[in-house]
């Protein structure tokens, strides 16, 4: 008899381990490389952040982090691998907004969930957007163009392309400083920003990384940062909210992934080596003189951050009537 309670309760405990055990990794995680696929080029500032923060991950995880390059679509191609992989922590990503959801609403389906079919690891960096003008225009303050673009057909901006943070940036700046700019949509901002040179083009809502030689060389002029503290690589230019229209802050940013339904403790472990390296000192100003802001977030507060997001930019959509 005592012997068979002893095997109930072995096997009690046995399924009750099976049972917390799909909360975690089997084995000692990680026990081989794990993949980190970009959603954008090599190159880019995302890839190079990226390798930036590579050799100390690799140091706290114990193993190699193998980098690939899956371009296209805003991300969501290296995305939709993520979202589709085996959920064991050894695929992960590295996407934008679009490709993580945020502005999929005037996009075309990516062809997963990220709500559904992606576990939120960290954030990674965060970029804002400038306010740009050409040198021809005669308004040099957010007060002077908001007053010239108040009447309809008067003024006119660029941006990078639909369902980019670009253009829902404009669009919210159209609805928050109850103004009547004319959206200009290119593609890409090299475009944008050669029409605010030739003065072809009297406004431009850019990323630093397109804007940045024009502005320091006084080819155009910056007139506002998106975000909601100043910018380090422009200290005197004021933000949106510094000049009349305040709660304006919009950024681009990006963040790392896994597969819904990862591991528990394999999401810690990789949030925890990524969060180490984009809070050491050497790697944060590494990362700062590309333009970006390190971006570390525990995996629940990136997940919110994500919902905040794309809440705030379906807000954006709807009221500009494109769904």
């Amino acid at each position: 008899m005592r012997s068979a309670s002893r095997a109930v309760i072995a096997i009690v405990l046995a399924c009750q381990w099976t049972a917390v055990g799909s909360g975690t990794a089997a084995g000692a995680y990680p026990e081989r490389a794990i993949r980190l696929v970009v959603g954008f080029p090599a190159g880019g500032s995302s890839d190079a952040i990226a390798r930036i923060v590579q050799p100390t991950v690799e140091k706290q995880l114990g193993q190699t982090l193998v980098i690939e390059n899956r371009p296209g679509a805003g991300g969501a191609i290296a995305i939709g691998m993520v979202a589709k992989a085996p959920p064991d922590g050894y695929l992960i990503g590295l996407g934008g907004a679009a490709g993580l959801g945020v502005s999929l609403g005037v996009q075309e389906n990516a062809g997963y969930d990220p709500r559904k079919d992606l576990a939120p690891v960290t954030g990674l960096a965060s970029v804002p957007f400038i306010l740009a003008a050409s040198n021809s225009l005669r308004g040099k303050t957010l007060r002077d163009i908001v007053a010239m673009a108040k009447q309809p057909n008067q003024l006119a901006i660029g941006h990078g392309g639909n369902g980019t943070l670009m253009h829902l940036t404009t669009e919210m700046f159209n609805q928050m400083a109850d103004t009547r700019l004319e959206l200009v949509s290119y593609r890409g901002m090299a475009p944008v920003v050669t029409d605010l040179i030739g003065g072809h083009m009297p406004l431009g809502v850019i990323d630093p990384p397109s804007a940045m030689a024009a502005i320091e060389g006084g080819l155009i002029t910056a007139i506002a940062v998106s975000s909601a503290y100043r910018y380090q690589r422009l200290p005197d230019i004021p933000t949106f909210a510094e000049q009349g229209v305040p709660g304006f802050e919009a950024t681009g940013w990006f963040g790392i992934v896994a597969p819904a339904g990862t591991p528990d403790d394999a999401i810690a472990k990789i949030n925890a080596a990524f969060v180490t390296a984009l809070k050491d000192p050497a790697i944060v100003e590494r990362i700062r003189a590309l333009g970006s802001d390190p971006l570390p977030m525990a995996p629940d507060e990136f997940s919110r951050f994500i919902e905040s997001e794309a809440k705030k930019w379906e807000t954006v959509v709807a009221k500009a009537g494109k769904k």
